[in-house]
């Protein structure tokens, strides 16, 4: 009896190092699994073509409190409401406006946009920090300016089929209280209309899309295919460089970045008046950092600061997978090549006032050629 206990104790002592080994070579291939892909210069690469293939709102609905992550069960609810809201949202579509110029809008229908996404993503919100997930409330001199602007471009309205009633408002004759980037009720010249009808659509930071990352030793250049012809590129040197002169301002600010570890940190500083986001503009600060999770999943974290627009700093992130470098590609930006739209905006107008000279027709400062989207939302959005 002794003898066979003896012989069981060891053949368990084997089968238990055999387990064990097993188990410890196990995590060492998933550990390694995880260790990003390297250029053949020895940084990790970010390279390929990436996007988001679910939906994750940018701020928490508040019934989420600070939790991060739904349930599967809530996303399996989220994904029907999904569905459900595509099936009923009529989109360019909705002709609930007949006989007015809103209605003529309609004529860019909705053929031309995107199918929607059905896939909900597993994050409550992309807005991490504050814990809420809840951007900052905004400074008291960020209210005046909003409001101020919201304020004008509604008595522009005024008068017409999307304003108050009233007489059109001798504002109309008033420069805009800012660089104007919105869609505002008048087409003097090109600076009245929005940046998407001048081209001038796209923005930092990006939280939608699809972009195109390739490295060098020294830089890495991202090309971004957003909206309708209005991507852009960024070619960013990695480098302990300074800034550029506070003086010296770009659209797309001045970036520097470096390596921490295994994720490249963007800081991206020196914006002009033509990039703007939730009513920042030159003040705007963001630090971008980007990390490969593993072979098709990339991790895009955002920090913006700016104390003349937010209360505090405040932190978004998402996850972008890989798609085909075959079965893909980002072009460059083509909106320029083809905008009809904005020189016919002008002429449009010119010869409606013409027509009004002469009797013929309306005057045009009763028509609406401004609010095919909601005023509320001009600075809002992702």
């Amino acid at each position: 009896m002794k003898t066979k206990s003896r012989v069981f104790s060891a053949s368990m002592a084997v089968t238990t190092m055999i387990v064990s080994i097993t188990l410890l070579s196990s995590c060492v291939t998933d550990q390694a699994s995880q260790v990003p892909p390297r250029t053949p210069w020895g940084d990790p690469d970010l390279q390929g073509i990436w996007s988001t293939h679910s939906v994750t709102p940018l701020e928490r609905p508040e019934q989420f409190g600070t939790r991060e992550f739904l349930t599967q069960e809530e996303i399996v609810a989220e994904e029907q409401r999904l569905r459900e809201r595509a099936d009923a949202d009529l989109g360019r579509d909705e002709r609930g406006a007949a006989g007015t110029e809103r209605d003529v809008q309609g004529a860019y229908n909705q053929f031309w946009n995107a199918d929607p996404t059905l896939v909900r993503g597993p994050r409550t919100s992309m807005v991490i920090d504050p814990p809420d997930g809840r951007i900052p409330p905004v400074t008291p001199q960020a209210e005046r300016r909003i409001t101020e602007k919201l304020q004008y471009l509604a008595d522009l309205l005024q008068g017409t089929s999307g304003g108050r009633p009233g007489p059109p408002s001798p504002r109309r004759l008033e420069p805009s209280p800012d660089y104007n980037l919105q869609r505002m009720n008048r087409a003097d010249d090109p600076e009245d209309r929005a940046t998407g009808e001048r081209c001038l659509g796209s923005r930092l930071p990006v939280f939608g899309g699809v972009g195109r990352i390739v490295q060098s030793p020294g830089a890495v250049a991202i090309s971004y295919d957003i909206g309708q012809g209005s991507g852009f590129n960024r070619v960013i040197s990695i480098t302990n460089n300074p800034h550029l002169p506070s003086h010296i301002r770009q659209r797309y600010g001045d970036a520097r970045a470096r390596w921490e570890g295994d994720t490249l940190v963007v800081d991206t500083t020196n914006f002009n008046y033509l990039n703007e986001y939730r009513g920042s503009r030159e003040n705007l600060h963001l630090v971008e950092r980007y990390r490969r999770v593993d072979a098709n999943t990339l991790e895009v974290e955002v920090t913006l600061e700016d104390p003349t627009t937010w209360t505090r700093p405040w932190t978004a992130v998402r996850e972008m997978q890989k798609d085909s470098n075959q079965a893909n590609q980002v072009y460059e930006s083509n909106c320029h090549e083809g905008n009809y739209g904005l020189i016919g905006m002008l002429a449009n107008t010119r010869a409606a006032e013409e027509a009004f000279a002469e009797g013929r027709g309306p005057d045009p400062a009763t028509l609406d050629i401004a609010s095919g989207f909601s005023l509320a939302n001009r600075f809002g959005g992702q």
